[in-house]
């Protein structure tokens, strides 16, 4: 008879490596608001990230205008870096968020480039042929929404698993989800969807550690197993971009403190002034959510070995 594979206790070796909140898969929205909590000095200290001296440069190429399925507008930015070869994104809510990196003007472009990379205000239609608003025309100009003096925010890792797949092992779409109702509900925010999947590892990576967890291995120790940190993303770039959209005090939809001191930066470049809790929606309505023995053990991971923000389940 086999023996079971040997699980080695990393306890100790992860409370010396940098963690940060895992990833986030698609169920029911939540309903009502979760009510904002303001951010202590001891959440917003120094983070046990590792943080670049220096912000990456970030540029938006293009901004496009998305109807969504439940009747929400967003405007989707795409952003280059000079640190990866991916391609990040901002989901905005509200057409009050402009970035800056695409509406500065670029040498030799016509108004009919400005328009095509979405440097333009107002709203397009057939026919148009400025960027900028003031222009005679036949349309009602769309009104703008109006700026809040703090921006909900949400910086959300991408999981191929959970958004896509219906993966049960983590709740990442119905946090994905959920930040959107929220957003559409205030037609004001921003997701940053960064690409760093598998909390930075990889895809690939993240399915061996997928078959490590179901030889008993917990997610901390899964990725320590495959010798990756515990958590190896970067929120740098995260919070260059919120730069990039002029958002500097913004309420974070998150329960992990680390993230909070991760996103505003070496040099407090964002404030968060708010954390906004993201309580499981099986928690709250044991009739709704995930359901999984996989979710519980990675919920449990998160608050018993990372330091997340979250008390127990309110459903009984």
């Amino acid at each position: 008879m086999s023996k079971p594979i040997d699980i080695p206790d990393t306890s100790e070796e992860v409370s010396q490596i940098d963690l940060v909140s895992p990833t986030f898969t698609p169920t029911e929205s939540q309903v009502g608001t979760p009510d904002a909590i303001p951010v202590t000095e001891e959440e917003s200290g120094a983070p046990v990230l590792k943080l670049s001296a220096t912000l990456p440069e970030v540029e938006c190429l293009v901004r496009a205008r998305i109807p969504t399925t439940n009747g929400t507008e967003i405007f989707l930015h795409l952003y280059t870096n000079n640190v990866d070869k991916k391609e990040h994104l901002a989901i905005v809510f509200g057409n009050h968020i402009r970035s800056k990196s695409l509406d500065r003007p670029r040498e030799g472009e016509t108004e009919m480039d400005r328009m095509t990379r979405g440097a333009y205000t107002g709203r397009l239609f057939p026919g148009r042929q400025s960027s900028k608003e003031g222009v005679p025309s036949t349309r009602t100009p769309e009104p703008a929404s109006k700026a809040p003096d703090t921006t909900l925010v949400r910086i959300h890792s991408e999981c191929y698993t959970g958004e896509t797949a219906w993966s049960a092992r983590c709740d990442c779409g119905e946090q994905l989800d959920e930040a959107a109702r929220l957003m559409g509900n205030k037609n004001s925010g921003v997701i940053v969807y960064l690409r760093q999947e598998g909390r930075g590892i990889g895809l690939g990576e993240k399915l061996k550690a997928y078959n490590l967890q179901d030889l008993g291995a917990d997610t901390v120790q899964a990725n320590l197993m495959l010798k990756h940190p515990a958590d190896g993303r970067d929120f740098g770039l995260a919070t260059a971009i919120l730069q990039d959209l002029d958002q500097t005090k913004i309420q974070l939809l998150t329960n992990n403190p680390d993230k909070i001191a991760a996103v505003e930066g070496p040099n407090k470049e964002v404030t968060v002034v708010e954390r906004v809790p993201m309580v499981p929606l099986a928690w709250k309505d044991k009739s709704k959510g995930i359901h999984s023995d996989e979710v519980d053990g990675y919920l449990r991971t998160k608050i018993e070995r990372m330091g997340h923000l979250l008390s127990e389940p309110m459903a009984k």
